[in-house]
């Protein structure tokens, strides 16, 4: 493996892993914040700011051929105060300098590249950029000198290009904000049919490779079939999981109990066959709400299997022992103990030789190199780069029981079979050099994976969910929750919390708690998610327009403030916001909660009615609001069986507009009687739509009164 580096930079004093990876780099890098803005202003020099995160493999492309050469290094630190950034550390800031990077190039990833004036305004950027002059782009090196020479020959060029942003941003925020008339069907419909337009029907998915996942759109499929009775909708959402699953992007090798599994960030062709291998807990505590709903949708047991596979992945390799998630695994790792460079996916590839090496009964192994479609030249046909010359990217390419057909295994073992085959292919892979784990613990991907786990627990019922659920939700509470102030931070890692939160942070573990309250029925969750609304609501909601900036008042470190409009790979703070505020006015009454949902809607109604698949989730959200939704209040002991029976069967039928709270929380909300320590009959009242039917207090009757009023 690579020896150590012996350089150091200010980044050696920083927490994140991806700063820490270029703390040995010549360059001298700082983290962004008063001290570089400082460094500007006296030395008058541009910023050069690079933003990426740890498990980037175009980051660590560009970290070996520029940042490592001493060349480069000195180019930068003459002429420029270098600034690392890592972007799941400062979302908004990246989401800012990214906006100008798309605008001005038309393209955006990550390396970041951005060239900014000492008072933060840019004027030149890009992603990833090649020590030379190849690819049809400028080489970095290229690119240093001539900014540099513009920099001290005619500084006022490079003023006047970087004096247009902040002001188009402004420009652009009162242009949002005007609302226009909004036709929440109309915008639903339309968000359909772009749907339909854009649906791979062989492969699934939406759009051209490469191909991303993007859950909030499943989501929207899915509830959209609900609420129209649409089963085209459901399909085109349960043929992507379906085929998704089937593909390398899903890692076909696990062992249950032990880890492995789970899906990697993105497929590179329309087949989801070669995946960039990272694997992100953003992406999977999704894709398993995803396949939860996929399950209930179309009572298929396949997709109940994938998400316990997510689980399964999550609970084994990305838990920490203190009970928060980390963030995510790189996609490059070292092919060998003894090798030099690392390469993308060394961890997951099989050559057909080290296959036929392992202690594998010969027609099991025929058995399932037929099934994952095992080519002895290798299964990647499409590989521009050589770099899985040889490798065999696992998928699935035929059922199991078809495969065991041609080769004399009885149907009723094929399964079997590949499982006992996966188990010996897992053992040997442990022996590799695994790739970098992120263990920064970030609150908003934590809120994801404890809805995820939450859900899961009401579906399947076990209760290893359920704590791991609470135990990421305690560890939030106890590391990364200020009391004081009522406040989270971000960012927790080796020991130590930091980072403001940001919306997101708020709005995604909001939602958790409030997940975790319906699975577990604690007045400590829900009265949380009470408080951190009000305090999300001060620090981050437009009083004026509506909607949530991704910055809050206080932080002055951010020179532009932005409200993320796009549901992308996570959603968008607001849309994860306005259905907490809305559930949040049902459970306690508070209308006021209401009405500032509906300023969100009105804030972003120009882009619902004319680009509503950017915001789907926001859509989904829509819908809900102008129709009422299910809202159940239940009251008794919870650990009554006619009571566990009742949330049994709502938690087990899709109805994804339902609250369920405990007449316990009358405590909290200030609803009802305050009598809460006297015994209180099983009872369950569910209002569909804003209109109440007589309470029932048996799953017999549950069973008729939701046939009767639901369809």
């Amino acid at each position: 493996m690579k020896s150590e580096k012996t350089h150091t930079n200010r980044l050696a004093q920083e927490k994140s892993p991806y700063l820490l990876q270029h703390a040995g780099n010549p360059v001298n890098w700082l983290p962004w914040g008063e001290e570089a803005f400082a460094a500007a202003r006296e030395r008058n020099l541009p910023i050069f700011l690079s933003i990426g995160y740890a498990t980037c493999h175009w980051c660590h492309v560009m970290e070996r051929e520029s940042f490592e050469d001493p060349g480069t290094a000195e180019l930068l630190n003459r002429h420029f105060i270098p600034v690392k950034v890592d972007r799941e550390e400062h979302p908004d800031l990246d989401r800012l300098y990214m906006t100008y990077v798309q605008a001005s190039t038309g393209r955006g990833g990550w390396p970041m590249s951005v060239w900014l004036m000492p008072d933060l305004q840019p004027f030149y950027g890009g992603s990833y950029f090649p020590p030379e002059d190849r690819y049809g782009m400028p080489g970095f090196g290229t690119l240093l000198h001539s900014i540099a020479e513009l920099w001290t020959n005619d500084p006022n060029r490079i003023r006047a290009a970087s004096t247009g942003f902040f002001a188009q941003l402004r420009r652009n925020e009162e242009n949002q904000t005007e609302s226009s008339l909004l036709n929440g069907e109309a915008a639903q419909n339309a968000c359909f049919r772009w749907l339909q337009s854009a649906f791979d029907p062989e492969w699934g998915g939406f759009g051209p490779a490469p191909k991303f996942p993007r859950p909030v759109l499943l989501s929207f499929l899915f509830g959209y079939a609900y609420r129209n009775e649409n089963p085209e909708a459901a399909s085109m959402g349960l043929h992507t999981l379906r085929r998704m699953a089937e593909g390398g992007m899903h890692d076909q090798i696990w062992s249950s109990g032990s880890g492995g599994g789970g899906f990697c960030r993105y497929s590179t062709d329309a087949r989801w066959h070669v995946p960039h291998f990272e694997k992100m807990l953003y992406d999977n505590a999704q894709l398993a709400i995803s396949y939860l709903d996929g399950y209930l949708v179309s009572g298929e047991r396949h997709f109940a299997s994938i998400a316990e596979n997510i689980f399964n992945y999550l609970l084994c390799d990305m838990q920490s022992p203190e009970g928060g998630f980390f963030s995510a695994e790189d996609a490059d790792s070292y092919p060998a103990n003894d090798s030099p460079n690392k390469k993308e996916g060394a961890f997951y590839v099989w050559t057909w030789d080290e296959l036929q090496r392992l202690p594998i009964e010969p027609a099991a192994l025929e058995h399932f190199i037929l099934t994952c479609g095992i080519d002895p030249e290798g299964n990647v046909p499409e590989d521009p780069h050589g770099e899985f010359d040889g490798k065999n990217v696992l998928r699935q390419l035929m059922t199991p029981e078809k495969a065991a057909a041609l080769v004399g295994i009885p149907e009723e073992k094929a399964a079997a079979s590949i499982d006992a085959v996966r188990e010996v292919l897992y053992r040997n892979r442990m022996e590799r050099p695994r790739p970098l784990l992120d263990d920064k613990i970030i609150t908003s991907w934590n809120g994801l994976a404890i809805s995820a786990l939450a859900k899961g627990f009401r579906i399947f019922g076990k209760q290893k969910y359920l704590d791991a659920a609470r135990k990421a939700a305690d560890f939030v509470l106890e590391r990364l929750y200020d009391e004081n102030e009522g406040t989270l931070l971000r960012r927790y890692r080796d020991g130590e919390a930091g980072i403001a939160g940001k919306a997101e942070d708020y709005a995604f573990f909001i939602r958790g708690l409030l997940d975790l309250y319906q699975a577990c029925f604690d007045n400590r969750y829900f009265e949380k998610a009470l408080w951190l609304c009000e305090k999300q609501n001060e620090l981050f909601f437009d009083h004026i327009s509506g909607g949530y900036f991704s910055t809050a008042t206080t932080d002055k470190t951010v020179p532009a403030r932005l409200k993320e409009e796009y549901d992308g790979a996570e959603p968008a703070a607001t849309s994860v916001s306005v259905r907490n505020l809305l559930d949040l006015a049902t459970m306690t009454g508070n209308e006021a909660l209401r009405s500032m949902a509906e300023q969100c809607f009105t804030a972003f109604s120009r882009m619902l009615a004319e680009n509503g698949n950017a915001l789907p989730l926001m859509l989904t959200t829509l819908d809900y609001a102008r129709k009422g939704g299910i809202s159940v209040t239940i009251s008794g002991d919870l650990r009554s069986e006619e009571l566990c029976d009742m949330l049994q069967i709502l938690d087990t039928r899709y109805m994804p507009d339902i609250t369920i709270i405990h007449e316990s929380a009358n405590r909290i909300t200030g609803a009802g009687d305050d009598t809460q320590d006297e015994p209180h009959k099983t009872e369950l009242r569910l209002c569909v739509d804003r209109s109440c039917v007589l309470p029932v207090s048996t799953p017999e009757a549950l069973r008729k009164l939701l046939a009767e009023t639901i369809r």
